[in-house]
């Protein structure tokens, strides 16, 4: 039988095992779009894009989107994206378990006054008891689930022109710097519940140009903090993303500066078009000075990793200008 003292000895142990893993937690990046897939990318949203020489791993799934997936959608990307979201009862049981178990641990079960062998059957007869409430539960829920919602798309107006930048590594004329051609658009994604015309897109020197520019761009702004500059370097879904991150830097008292920002390469994934809007998937490893200061005494408080791999999804109505519509990790 467990004495009070030894109950509070090791539920102290633990809480203090648990603040110790948080404390040891590694720094996120705080560069824009670093803190998880973002964005949309038309019926490819929920499927991964191509891999590619720069970013030969699979891509970060996309979390946040305004994208809404369709039953026909599902079937390769939207089990991906299903595998991030907690189920109806995964969560809640693992929480059930732990209590039970933190509770034997203090000499109680889920709801305590027995010690020894007789609280571990108790605990066994309660958790057999929860998992046939939770079943139930969850049957019922699914039973009162409607039809699925109706896909959608988000749609963004697009500007027209743009100025153009001499590439240090993207792709142009079919090679990039370690001599892979472009990969063609893919063809991944499912139909949504209103079929949409997939069809090829010709990306040329010009459109990597703008690339690579927007790549700058979108980083200089961000390290100076210029929402306007964001809004026309993207769509309206990224540019609140992006204001959100800024929203919540300034809420920890900090400002993430961005320097020296150089593309080492890059190259296509996939491009492709749907009706009169065109998507272009590029995977880029770039150089970056990324540091977050504490505003008030302008101390380090961040840093982040010298380079970074990544894949942008641009989108334009044709013949308009690329922004930048979705941003997922390469791994």
């Amino acid at each position: 039988m467990l004495t009070s003292t030894t109950r509070f000895k090791r539920a102290a142990t633990l809480l203090t095992l648990a603040a110790s893993l948080a404390l040891a937690a590694p720094i996120a990046e705080a560069r824009p779009g670093s803190s998880g897939g973002m964005g949309s990318r038309g019926s490819k949203t929920f499927t991964a894009p191509s891999a590619t020489q720069t970013a030969p791993g699979a891509a970060a799934p996309i979390q946040r989107t305004q994208t809404q997936p369709g039953p026909a959608m599902g079937n390769p990307g939207m089990n991906q994206a299903a595998a991030q979201r907690p189920r109806f009862g995964g969560g809640f049981m693992a929480g059930l378990l732990g209590a039970g178990l933190l509770g034997a641990l203090l000499g109680g079960g889920f709801f305590g006054g027995l010690g020894g062998i007789a609280s571990m059957l108790g605990l066994l007869l309660q958790v057999g008891l929860v998992v046939l409430l939770v079943t139930f539960a969850v049957r019922w829920f699914r039973r009162r689930q409607g039809a699925p919602a109706a896909a959608g798309h988000a749609r963004t107006e697009m500007g027209s022109g743009g100025p153009g930048m001499n590439p240090s590594g993207m792709n142009q004329g079919g090679m990039n710097q370690g001599g892979m051609a472009p990969r063609g658009p893919g063809m991944g994604a499912a139909p949504a519940a209103a079929p949409v015309a997939v069809g090829k897109v010709a990306i040329g020197p010009g459109d990597f140009q703008s690339f690579e520019l927007a790549l700058n761009d979108v980083q200089e702004a961000y390290g100076r903090e210029d929402v306007a500059r964001l809004r026309t370097l993207a769509t309206p879904e990224m540019a609140g993303y992006f204001e959100e991150e800024l929203r919540a830097n300034a809420q920890r008292g900090v400002v993430n500066r961005i320097s020296d920002v150089k593309l080492l390469q890059g190259d296509l994934s996939e491009a492709w078009s749907e009706g009169q809007t065109e998507y272009a998937t590029v995977a880029m490893r770039y150089a970056i000075k990324d540091v977050t200061l504490d505003k008030r005494s302008n101390a380090v408080v961040e840093t982040g990793e010298p380079e970074a791999v990544e894949l942008w999804t641009y989108v334009r109505q044709r013949g308009g200008r690329w922004l930048v519509s979705a941003i997922q990790q390469g791994r």
